[in-house]
Order: C-alpha cells, then sequence, then structure tokens
C-alpha cells in the first residue's frame, strides 16, 4: 500500500520511513497520507509503545516537493489522497484544535518522536515540531524557509515554535530563514538531544524501550493529553483538572502494579494500549 515511506513495527516501537530519498524526502500529498495512515495503525497497535517518524538517506524532509508548489504557483492546489489511504488517528477528546492536517500528531495516544537524520526544511519544520520529542543527528540542518518563498508561518509554526524556543528566537527564524545546526538547534530547544549519526537509531529504539519497560502507557497518554490542552489553559484550571485525573488515576490497575512492583523491587508489568 505504501509508495513514499516504510512502515516497519519492532515491539515497542514503530518506525515510520519517508523514503524518497532522492528527493531528499521531499514531502508529497501522498506522504502526508501515508503517514496519516501509518501513524493510525501504529497507535492502534498494542506491540506498539512509541511512534517514530525518521527519514531515509541523508535527510529528513527536505519540505514540500518542488512539483506540488509548481502546481500551487500555477493554480493547481487541489490533490486528494487515496481512498484507501483515509484515516483518523488521534484521541477526539483532544478537540479539534490539536486535530489539525499536521498537528493531529499532538493528539495520538502514544509518544511520537521524531528522529531527524538531517536536513528538514519549510513544511518539515512544523512537522517535526508537531511530534512530542525531537533526537537530531550532529548532521541534522534546520530552515524554515518560508520567508525566501513569498509565504508565512506555515502549518501552525506560529504557534508551535515560540512555545518551544520563545517569541524571539521563533521570529529570529522564520523572519531570516538562516540555516540552524543540530548545535544550536540543541542550546536553543528546538531539539532535544544531539546524537553521532549512527547513535540515533539506536539511542531512540533504546529509550522507548525504557518507556516500555518502566513506564504506563496509560499515563503517558494521559500526561500528554495534560500539557497540550493546558499550554491554553491558565494555572487555576490546570491544577484542577490535574487533581481530578490524579483521582481517576487511583482506580486503574497501573496505580496498583505501580506500587507493587515497587514494594516487590520488580519491573512493573503495564498493560499496553
Amino acid at each position: 500500500m505504501y509508495e513514499q515511506i516504510r512502515y516497519e513495527v519492532a515491539d515497542p516501537m514503530a518506525t515510520i520511513t519517508l523514503n524518497r530519498p532522492h528527493a531528499l524526502n521531499a514531502w508529497t500529498t501522498r506522504m502526508g497520507a501515508e503517514v496519516r495512515h501509518a501513524v493510525a495503525r501504529a497507535e492502534a497497535d498494542k506491540s506498539v509503545v512509541a511512534i517514530v517518524i525518521t527519514g531515509e538517506g541523508r535527510g529528513f524532509c527536505a519540505g514540500a516537493d518542488l512539483n506540488d508548489l509548481k502546481d500551487i504557483s500555477d493554480g493547481q492546489r487541489d490533490r486528494d489522497a487515496p481512498p484507501e489511504l483515509d484515516a483518523d488517528p488521534g484521541d477526539p477528546a483532544m478537540g479539534d484544535d490539536f486535530r489539525g492536517t499536521y498537528t493531529y500528531l499532538l493528539s495520538v495516544r502514544k509518544p511520537v518522536i521524531a528522529a531527524i537524520n538531517g536536513a528538514v526544511a519549510g513544511m518539515a519544520v512544523p512537522i517535526s515540531l508537531s511530534c512530542d520529542l525531537r533526537f537530531a543527528s550532529e548532521n541534522a540542518l534546520f530552515t524554515l524557509a518560508f520567508s525566501q518563498r513569498g509565504l508565512i508561518a506555515e502549518w501552525g509554526s506560529a504557534w508551535l515554535l515560540p512555545r518551544l524556543i520563545g517569541p524571539s528566537a521563533a521570529l529570529d527564524l522564520l523572519f531570516s530563514s538562516r540555516r540552524v545546526d543540530a548545535q544550536e538547534a540543541e542550546r536553543i530547544g528546538l531539539v532535544n538531544r544531539v546524537l553521532p549519526a549512527e547513535e540515533l537509531l539506536p539511542f531512540v529504539r533504546s529509550y522507548v524501550e525504557d518507556l516500555a519497560a518502566k513506564c504506563s502507557p496509560a499515563s503517558l497518554c494521559v500526561m500528554k493529553r495534560q500539557v497540550y490542552q493546558q499550554l491554553t489553559q491558565s494555572l487555576g484550571p490546570s491544577e484542577k483538572e490535574a487533581i481530578r485525573l490524579m483521582v481517576e488515576s487511583f482506580d486503574r490497575p497501573d496505580f496498583k502494579e505501580g506500587v507493587t512492583s515497587f514494594m516487590e523491587k520488580r519491573a512493573p508489568k503495564f498493560e499496553r494500549i
């Protein structure tokens, strides 16, 4: 079914690899539909604790495919994804704010990790920002490029970027479209960690295996929803909701297993979601 991505599951991780290396994995309408479909599969698969998105070859994603951009500039803007790729991942309870074209990744009930192996440009930047964590190769390079194409802060980047790195740093990157290397990206908080290229995917797998071995998938799901939804709330309602969710967690089997496993000095056995 997939032509422009690879989808692989090796418990406890699903890996979605953007697979157009000849074009630095430039994003197309079909690629977007394939990624969405694969994310829905991974979210429904109980063997999957976290979903990883990475790129084949030397680039993560070079942004929108140039042929698509030319068609848009020529007035051809309607490209439908194949109906067999129709999918609706994510938790509807997150609300419409977190269920956008690419920001739907924020509503997925499992952690979504971008393993950024190389250059990431244009619309691929806000797509990577919609992932929960970003681990980058030392070869990673970021550029938003919108201002140099006569465009604007696309796909939610005007909301996502300031919340990660602050408004002034966000405007610097948006205004200038300058290139940001992996070391600067880590320093300003654009990525969580930078690793040697050959260590990137092994590190990400180790990270996911650690989550699977020690953490409650149900807790991860609830905390992800808390963090994103409460970005738009004040402290008081956020604390009240946390109290309500905490009381609910007392009645879940994961709470009993977490306490019991700690007392028995053994690894917990949490149910997957």
